[in-house]
């Protein structure tokens, strides 16, 4: 029981975000008497909150090393006009604007992080100016205009989703996404496989483990946490072509963070810059990277919104930068860096999503929704901070 509990309280920060995602599912589930629930809902939730969490998944390597990115909403106002003025004004093949978007990007996070680290202006700084720079060349290019209509080849990669060849099941009149669920059961097999591999090697090597009772109730539990998500898009249209792009970038980042030597680079620069340095760590090098990647990243997202959307508006990206951070650090990244998952990442950015969505089911007003989002932010750092403490 003790070594139990010491398991459970070494991954409470992990274990504690995925039960407080639950519970705000289940009240706004009560409290909407489950039009929280209903396909369409839980469909709109994950394509409304794309974009939060592609770019949670780049801010989670800014915050291991200890900073954040002011400049990704910047970066997708500007990105996102660069792909108005191409497609509605010059006419271009929107398969083409998507790759001059990444690149533009790429470029853009190349820039900042030359300042960042070789020239060692400060992240916040660096970001800061960023986000002032990019916003004011977005407006400048939109000059106060909407660009829209995008073609449908454009819109499909945010609103599009993916055909059923198998033709779908009718029972009782409702007919199911058999492809869907297909997909979702091949998912659910890699995720017990990829768990048992890792609990054998972990035995191996004589780590802590979960009792084995424990542990396969937990594989059960998300097992049919996900059946059941699967099942939701299975009522309404199928997965959405945008979750499909997600699931890809989430699995890559948490192997690139988890399983290879520049994943853990960024870990050990956070943990301690110094060390990792005189370690033979390429730290200037690894921070250029980063940001290179944020950038990139928030290129990607940009193409999403305004996918979505269906439009390019001056005012596209504001405080995208502030929800990407807020859901690193719900989702259990430290403040001084070195700590923090991509999962987590992605699980805060569905916490502040579900958040919205239920607040706004409920009718609260948008005032109030920020205020209470700002109080899960202040809450979760001061935990992070809490328990540093109680190790010290």
């Amino acid at each position: 029981m003790n070594d139990l509990f010491s398991i459970l309280k070494k991954n409470a920060r992990q274990y504690g975000m995925v039960i407080a995602l639950a519970a705000a599912m289940i009240f706004f589930g009560v409290l909407t008497d489950g039009i929280f629930f209903r396909p369409v809902n839980l469909t709109n939730l994950v394509l409304q909150n794309s974009y939060v969490l592609i770019l949670a998944v780049g801010m989670l390597l800014c915050t291991l090393t200890g900073n954040v990115d002011l400049s990704v909403g910047s970066i997708v106002c500007f990105v996102g006009a660069l792909c108005g003025v191409m497609i509605v004004d010059m006419n271009m093949n929107p398969f083409l604007v998507m790759v001059v978007a990444l690149l533009t990007g790429a470029l853009i996070g190349m820039w900042q992080g030359f300042w960042i680290a070789f020239v060692h202006v400060p992240p916040f700084i660096a970001t800061l100016a960023g986000m002032l720079i990019f916003r004011g060349l977005g407006q400048v290019i939109m000059q106060g205009q909407t660009k829209a209509p995008f073609p449908r080849e454009f819109q499909v990669i945010a609103s599009g989703y993916i055909p059923d060849p198998l033709g779908g099941l009718t029972i009782g009149g409702t007919t199911l996404h058999l492809f869907t669920l297909v997909i979702g059961l091949a998912i659910v097999a890699g995720i017990i496989v990829s768990d048992v591999q890792k609990r054998r090697k972990q035995k191996e090597y004589h780590f802590d483990l979960l009792p084995k009772g424990i542990w396969i109730a937990k594989l059960v539990a998300i097992a049919a946490a996900l059946m059941a998500f699967i099942i939701v898009f299975a009522l309404y249209r199928g997965l959405p072509n945008i979750l499909i792009v997600l699931g890809i970038l989430i699995a890559g980042y948490q192997f690139i963070a988890s399983r290879t030597v520049q994943g853990r680079h960024i870990y050990a620069l956070g943990g301690n810059a110094k060390a990792a340095k005189l370690s033979g760590i390429k730290t200037e090098w690894v921070m250029f990277w980063i940001y290179t990647n944020m950038a990139a990243l928030a290129s990607i997202a940009a193409v999403v919104f305004a996918a979505r959307l269906n439009a390019a508006t001056p005012k596209a990206g504001q405080n995208f930068e502030m929800d990407a951070i807020a859901a690193c650090y719900v989702g259990g990244s430290a403040v001084s860096g070195g700590i923090g998952t991509i999962i987590g990442a992605v699980v805060g950015g569905l916490f502040i999503g579900v958040l919205n969505n239920g607040m706004s089911i409920l009718g609260v007003s948008t005032d109030w929704q920020q205020a209470i989002k700002g109080f899960v932010l202040l809450s979760a750092v001061a935990f992070d901070l809490y328990s540093k403490s109680k190790k010290g």
